[in-house]
């Protein structure tokens, strides 16, 4: 029988190494493929929520009118507004103590294909701050006012618009008298409804988000954003200079800006960022 020989050392040594420079090899491109995705994971994420910010601050602060006083108060990372949430349009009036502002509450069909729209009255709440059009004489617009109300009761039990008997609520102003003798409250006066929010930034889990409040706490909205810097405003006049007046604001330069601990190939922190102004309704 023939002797049969095994595999040397120095062959197994050798056997070993190119092997394990195989799989290092392989555990290398491995490693990399994931860091890579990770990094494109993290900037698709990051400019998704850059844009998602954007488009919330932009679309709430273009209905913001500073001359008109919604602007309430101006931070470099946060401010307050006053923002339209509820519409109607009045069917009858009674200045007679209390006043009242009685208004269309549902969507009533009219003549061809026309329809008279409500626009949410039916969420008008008690304690709701509401302005009213007062149009006084009638040729003319420079003495047209809008009328700063609170609804102090809301009577919906058997209701209806005089016109055409269309069901309606009544808003009823007691203590605000006044406001009514020195301005004219006709029928079709628009009734709106606005309530007042901040957007900032809240942390929630250890990230921060950009947030929003009205009487209680911030609700998260988009994020997360970067720890500092991820969120800030610039205040500007019609001219685009700074302004900290702001009945002046014409411009609202929002910058968003998100981090992450995510690298990328050049072991950077992967980062994104938005600058927008947005113009205010003047």
């Amino acid at each position: 029988m023939r002797n049969r020989q095994g595999f040397t050392l120095v062959e197994l040594i050798m056997v070993t190494v190119l092997g394990s420079l195989v799989m290092l090899a392989a555990m290398q491109v491995l490693i990399t493929n994931q860091r890579t995705y990770s990094a494109q994971a993290a900037v698709v994420s990051g400019q998704q929520t850059t844009r998602m910010a954007v488009e919330v601050l932009f679309a709430e602060l273009r209905e913001v009118s500073p001359p008109g006083g919604d602007l309430l108060a101006m931070g470099p990372d946060s401010l307050t507004i006053r923002l339209m949430r509820r519409f109607s349009i009045a069917c009858a009036v009674d200045p007679v103590a209390p006043p009242s502002v009685t208004i269309i509450r549902s969507i009533v069909p009219l003549s061809g294909d026309t329809l008279r729209i409500q626009g949410g009255a039916n969420r008008f709440e008690v304690g709701d701050s509401v302005f009213v059009f007062a149009d006084n004489v009638q040729s003319t617009t420079s003495d047209d006012a809008w009328l700063p109300l609170a609804i102090t009761a809301i009577d919906s039990t058997a209701v209806l618009c005089p016109q055409d008997l269309s069901p309606a609520l009544t808003l009823e102003f007691s203590g605000q008298t006044a406001a009514f003798v020195a301005d004219s409250v006709r029928i079709g006066a628009p009734v709106r409804s606005h309530r007042e929010y901040t957007f900032g930034t809240t942390t929630m889990n250890g990230d921060v988000y950009l947030a929003r409040r009205d009487t209680g706490s911030y609700v998260p909205i988009a994020g997360p954003l970067a720890p500092t810097g991820g969120l800030s405003f610039i205040y500007r006049d019609s001219l685009g200079a700074v302004t900290t007046v702001a009945t002046e604001v014409a411009q609202i330069e929002v910058t968003v800006r998100t981090g992450s601990e995510v690298l990328n190939s050049l072991g950077n922190q992967v980062m994104d960022s938005v600058q927008v102004w947005i113009h205010t309704r003047n």
